[in-house]
C-alpha cells in the first residue's frame, strides 16, 4: 500500500501536487469570520503557520515533458499498468476480503484500496532516470560500457510488455523471475534496480505472481535492497515488497526476513514515494494483529508522524491510514502520543477540503481511548477544532467530531467546562435534532453530560 510532492524531489502517485498558492485569503477570511460569529468561544490559534503548512491541493492528471523521448518505455509500462490497475483494481484488492475489509469505522479510510497496489508516481520520475545502458556507462566511472550481466537480455530490455505479463501463467514466467532474483544479486546497481523494478511490475495486478515470486525466493534479496544507497533501487525495492505483502503467505515470508526496521528505514530515509509505500506495506503487515506491536518497537510510530507533518497529500494520507491501524494496540497510542501526532492531527481537522479531516479526527477518536491521549489533544485546542467540525464538516465528519468530544468529557468535568467555553452547546443541540442517528444519539448523550455537570463545580483554568 502510495503519494510529484512539495518540493522538487517530492513526488506523489496519481499526479497529486501541492501548491503553498491561494490559502492565504482563504485563511484571513476564516478567521474574520471566527472573529465576528464566534466571540463567545476561544478560537483556537492556527498550527504551522508557515508556507508549507498553508497549501491548498489540486489534482491533475501527470503532463507528460515535452523532452521525454517515447524510448523511455519504463514509462509507458506504468502507463500500461495503470491503465489495466484502474480496470482491475477492485479485483486485485478484493483477492484479500481482509485488507478490502480491515477498517471498522465507516469509510473514513476508503482511499485504502488506492494505496494497497503500486500506484506510485512513476510517469513523472522515470522521465528523469538515465537508461539502463546510460547507468551503466555512469557506474564504469572512466564513461566505458559496463559489460552486461548474463540475464539474457531480459533485464536489459526496456520493452516489458504489459500484454505479456497480463496473459503469460505463472508457470510459464518462472524463469523470468529467476531471472529478476539472480538479478537482485548482481554487483552492478544498473542490474539491481532494473530486477526490482520488473519484479514489482509482476506483482503490481496478479495474485498468481505475487505468489510465485514470493515463492520462488524474492524477498529476502528485496529486503536486503531497502538500505541500498541508491533512491530508485530502494524505491522499486520497496514498491515490489508492498505489492508482494497483498498475497497473504508473503505477510509472513517478509516478517521472516527483517524487513520491518528496514521499512522503518525507508520510512526516515527514502524517496517521498519510497516513504509513501513504505508506510503502505507497513499498513499492510499490520493487518496481521501480532505484527502491530512488533512494527511500533521497531520505531515506525515517529516516522510515520513526521510524514504526517512534513509529507505531501497522498504521504499524509498513507501515514493516517497506517497510525489509524497501528494506533489499535495501546501502546503504540502511547507511542503517537509521544511522538507528537496529537497536534498535527488536530490542524487537521480544521482543513476542510483537503480530504484528511475526517481520517484526522478517526485517529484522535482512537489516541482519545487513553489518558495521555486525551490530555494531549485539550492542551492542542482539540476541544474548539473539534466544536468547529461539529459546526462546519461533513455529515460523517460531525460523527466522529461528536464522538471524540463525548470520550474527552465522560469522565472529565474540566473539560466539560472547556467544552461549554468554546460554544460547543448550540451546535451539539442542532446536531441532536438534525444530525445522523449516530451524531443524535452521542450529541443527547453528550449534551446530558453537560446538564449534569451544572449541578457541580467547574474546575478548569481560564
Amino acid at each position: 500500500m502510495v503519494s510529484v510532492g512539495d518540493s522538487s524531489s517530492s513526488r506523489s502517485p496519481l499526479g497529486r501536487n501541492i501548491c503553498t498558492q491561494g490559502s492565504a485569503s482563504t485563511s484571513t477570511a476564516k478567521n474574520d469570520r471566527h472573529t465576528t460569529g464566534r466571540s463567545m468561544r476561544t478560537i483556537r490559534s492556527n498550527f504551522y503557520q508557515n508556507d508549507d503548512s498553508s497549501c491548498s491541493f489540486t489534482s491533475s492528471v501527470p503532463q507528460r515533458s515535452g523532452c521525454v523521448s517515447e524510448n523511455l518505455t519504463e514509462s509507458v509500462i506504468d502507463m500500461r499498468l495503470g491503465q489495466l490497475a484502474s480496470k482491475s483494481n477492485a479485483k486485485s484488492v478484493k483477492s484479500d476480503s481482509e485488507t478490502e475489509g480491515f477498517l471498522d469505522i465507516s469509510q473514513a479510510f476508503s482511499d485504502f484500496s488506492a494505496c494497497s497496489s503500486d500506484i506510485s508516481g512513476e510517469l513523472q520520475r522515470l522521465a528523469t532516470l538515465p537508461s539502463l545502458e546510460n547507468a551503466l556507462v555512469n557506474e564504469s566511472g572512466n564513461g566505458a560500457v559496463c559489460e552486461p550481466e548474463p540475464c539474457q537480455g531480459f533485464l536489459q530490455r526496456e520493452n516489458f510488455s504489459t500484454e505479456i505479463i497480463e496473459s503469460i501463467s505463472p508457470e510459464d514466467l518462472q524463469p523470468t523471475v529467476k531471472i529478476c532474483i539472480d538479478g537482485l544479486q548482481s554487483p552492478s546497481i544498473a542490474v539491481k534496480r532494473s530486477a526490482a523494478a520488473k519484479l514489482r511490475l509482476l506483482a503490481k495486478n496478479r495474485v498468481d505472481n505475487r505468489e510465485l515470486i514470493g515463492e520462488s525466493g524474492a524477498i529476502p534479496a528485496l529486503t536486503s535492497l531497502l538500505r541500498n544507497t541508491d533512491p530508485w533501487t530502494q524505491e522499486h525495492a520497496v514498491t515490489a515488497l508492498l505489492n508482494l505483502s497483498l498475497f497473504e503467505a508473503n505477510k509472513d515470508r517478509i516478517i521472516n526476513a527483517g524487513a520491518i526496521k528496514s521499512l522503518v528505514y525507508v520510512l526516515k530515509t527514502g524517496t517521498e514515494t519510497s516513504k509513501q509505500n513504505a508506510a503502505c506495506a507497513l499498513l499492510s503487515l499490520a493487518l496481521i494483529e501480532e505484527n502491530k506491536a512488533s512494527i511500533g518497537a521497531c520505531g515506525a510510530i515517529p516516522p510515520l508522524v513526521s510524514l504526517l507533518i512534513n509529507g505531501s497529500n497522498r504521504g499524509k494520507k498513507d501515514a493516517l491510514t497506517t497510525l489509524y491501524k497501528l494506533c489499535s494496540a495501546r501502546q503504540n497510542k502511547e507511542r503517537a502520543v509521544s511522538a507528537g501526532a496529537v497536534r498535527p492531527l488536530v490542524g487537521m481537522v480544521g482543513e476542510q477540503g483537503t480530504g484528511m479531516e475526517e481520517k484526522a479526527m478517526v485517529v484522535l477518536s482512537s489516541l482519545a481511548g487513553i489518558e495521555e491521549g486525551r490530555e494531549a489533544i485539550v492542551e492542542e485546542g482539540g476541544i474548539a477544532a473539534l466544536v468547529e467540525a461539529i459546526e462546519d464538516g461533513s455529515t460523517k465528519g460531525k460523527e466522529f467530531a461528536v464522538l471524540t468530544l463525548l470520550q474527552l468529557c465522560a469522565d472529565s468535568i474540566r473539560n466539560r467546562g472547556l467544552l461549554v467555553r468554546e460554544g460547543g452547546i448550540p451546535p451539539l443541540v442542532a446536531l441532536s435534532q438534525t444530525g445522523s442517528a449516530k451524531a443524535k444519539h452521542k450529541a443527547e448523550t453528550l449534551l446530558r453530560y453537560l446538564r449534569e455537570s451544572r449541578q457541580e463545580p467547574l474546575c478548569f483554568s481560564p
